[in-house]
C-alpha cells in the first residue's frame, strides 16, 4: 500500500487537524454540545412553536372506546384491529365502553405462528442452516408482532370475545420472558427435525407427525402461560339505558358474526413504499410472513402517499376507523402525543445536515413500519387534510390521555401502510389488485412488522 493511499484509509494527524478545524468554523457548537450533554439531544432540538401548534382539535371525529394499553408486549396490530372491531359493537348494542380480548388472540396467534415456524423450517429443509434464509427463520419464530392480514386471519379462524370472558395475565402484558422460553423451545424443535432429515430418519409424513407432537406440547404451555381460550361463554351487558341483556352459549366465532359484523375480505392493505423496485399500482407479497397456514397471504397494494391520503380520509368522513402502520419513533414526542415532521432540528444543533428522501430511508434501513394505530378523525381545510387524530394503544399517560395528532407533512414522510374498504380506491386500483403479487423476500422492509 502506498503511503498516499494508506493516509486516505486511516485515520491521520492530518485528518484529526481537519476535523478540528471544522469545528473551530462553528463557534455556537461548542455551547449547543454543553446543553446536549445537560439535557440530551431532544429536548434542546425539540420545536417548540411547532408543539403549540399541534392542536388536538378536529373537523371530523369517529366515537371509539376507551384507550387501551398492549403494556410491556409488541401488540399493537392486535390491539388496533381489534379497536376497529369493537366500534360497531358499541354503536349497535348503545354501549359507552367496551373491548374485546387481547389475550384470546395472543393465545391463538402464538399457537399459529409455531405451526407456520416449523412448517417453513420442513419447507426449507435443503437449506443450509448457515444460509441467510434459514438464519432469518431462526432469529425471531415468535415474536409479538404482526401485520393486517395476519390480524384477519385469526378472527376469521377463531372469532373474538369480550375482554372479561379471557381476561390479561402477567404473561400477556409482559410477554418477554414467556417469548424467551417459547422461542427457545421452537428453535430446539427446529434442531431437531433438521436432525432427522439429515439423518434419514423420517419421510416429510414422519415430520409432520412429529411437528403435531411439537404443538401438542406447545399448546400446554401456551395456556400455562395465557390461561385456556374458551370454546362457549355467555354474553351479558347493560347498555347506556341500563337495559340488560344475556346471549348464552355462544362460540367466538358466532359472537363475531353476530355482534362485530364487518366483511374483512373488503379491506385491503394500501402501502406507500417509493422505492424503485416497488412500481405503484403493483400488488406485493412476503415470503414466509404470515401466522396462520392455510390463511390467506399478506398483500399489499402501492400506492402514492396521496392516494393513501386520500382512501383514509374518505373512509373517516363516512365514520368509520382506519387501522395504520407507520414508523412511530421518528419526529415524535411521546409525553405530548406529537407526530411532526419538522419538530426536531436536530441539523441546526449537531451542526450537519440529516437529509434522507423516504425511499433512500426504506432503502438503506433508515425506517420501516414499527407500529399500528388506528385513526379516529381528521382535520380537514379546504378539502385536504391538514392533522390526523391517533388512537394508540399505550394507556392514558402518553398524548392527551392516550391519544396522539400527527400532522400532514408526517403522514407524508412516515406513513407506510393504511387499511381501508375497497369501495374507497378508484376503478384503476381496484382492478389492480386482482393481479399476481411480486414476492418479496422476507428481509424487506415491507416485511417489518408492528409491534
Amino acid at each position: 500500500m502506498s503511503i498516499e493511499l494508506e493516509s486516505r484509509t486511516t485515520i491521520t494527524p492530518a485528518l484529526l487537524a481537519a476535523c478540528q478545524e471544522r469545528l473551530d468554523q462553528l463557534p455556537r457548537q461548542r455551547t449547543l454540545g454543553s446543553a446536549v450533554q445537560k439535557n440530551g439531544i431532544a429536548a434542546v432540538a425539540l420545536n417548540q412553536q411547532r408543539l403549540r401548534e399541534m392542536q388536538h382539535t378536529f373537523s371530523h371525529t369517529v366515537k371509539g372506546g376507551p384507550i387501551t394499553n398492549q403494556q410491556q408486549s409488541g401488540r399493537c396490530w392486535m390491539f388496533a384491529g381489534l379497536n376497529t372491531l369493537r366500534i360497531p359493537v358499541m354503536q349497535a348494542l348503545g354501549l359507552e365502553t367496551f373491548e374485546l380480548s387481547q389475550a384470546y388472540q395472543m393465545f391463538w396467534d402464538k399457537f399459529e405462528k409455531a405451526n407456520y415456524f416449523l412448517e417453513s423450517i420442513l419447507e426449507t429443509l435443503p437449506e443450509p442452516r448457515e444460509g441467510r434464509l434459514v438464519a432469518w427463520l431462526l432469529e425471531a419464530p415468535l415474536n409479538d408482532g404482526g401485520q393486517w392480514d395476519m390480524f384477519v386471519n385469526l378472527v376469521e379462524k377463531y372469532g373474538v370475545v369480550p375482554k372479561w370472558v379471557m381476561p390479561e395475565s402477567f404473561h400477556s402484558s409482559k410477554s418477554r420472558g414467556m417469548n424467551a422460553l417459547l422461542t427457545a423451545k421452537l428453535r430446539e424443535d427446529a434442531a431437531h427435525l433438521r436432525a432427522l432429515h439429515a439423518n434419514g430418519d423420517g419421510s416429510l409424513a414422519a415430520l409432520r407427525a412429529e411437528k403435531e407432537r411439537m404443538l401438542a406440547d406447545f399448546y400446554v404451555a401456551l395456556v400455562t402461560f395465557l390461561g385456556e381460550p374458551p370454546e362457549r361463554f355467555e354474553f351479558e351487558y347493560r347498555d347506556k339505558d341500563d337495559a340488560f341483556h344475556r346471549d348464552e352459549n355462544l362460540t367466538p366465532l358466532e359472537f363475531y358474526h353476530r355482534y362485530v359484523g364487518m366483511d374483512l375480505r373488503e379491506y385491503v392493505s394500501l402501502i406507500n413504499a417509493p422505492t424503485a423496485d416497488k412500481p405503484y399500482g403493483r400488488t406485493f407479497t412476503v415470503k414466509f410472513l404470515g401466522n396462520v397456514k392455510g390463511g390467506r397471504d399478506v398483500l399489499y397494494l402501492n400506492v402514492e402517499a396521496d392516494e393513501l391520503r386520500t382512501a383514509a380520509m374518505a373512509q373517516l368522513l363516512d365514520g368509520e376507523a382506519v387501522w395504520f402502520g407507520c414508523d412511530v419513533g421518528k419526529m415524535s414526542d411521546r409525553d405530548g402525543g406529537i407526530l411532526s415532521a419538522d419538530l426536531y432540528d436536530y441539523a441546526s444543533v449537531v451542526g450537519t445536515p440529516i437529509d434522507m428522501s423516504k425511499a433512500e430511508r426504506l432503502d438503506y434501513g433508515e425506517s420501516l413500519m414499527t407500529h399500528a394505530m388506528v385513526f379516529t378523525g381528521v382535520n380537514v381545510v379546504d378539502s385536504r387534510p391538514n392533522r390526523w387524530r391517533v388512537e394508540n394503544s399505550w394507556g392514558e399517560e402518553p398524548g392527551r390521555k392516550g391519544y396522539f395528532v400527527m400532522d400532514d407533512a408526517w403522514f407524508e414522510s412516515y406513513m407506510y401502510q393504511v387499511v381501508v374498504q375497497r369501495k374507497y380506491l378508484p376503478q384503476a386500483l381496484q382492478a389492480a389488485l386482482s393481479q399476481p403479487p411480486i414476492e418479496l423476500e422476507p428481509w424487506d422492509p415491507m416485511g417489518s412488522l408492528a409491534d
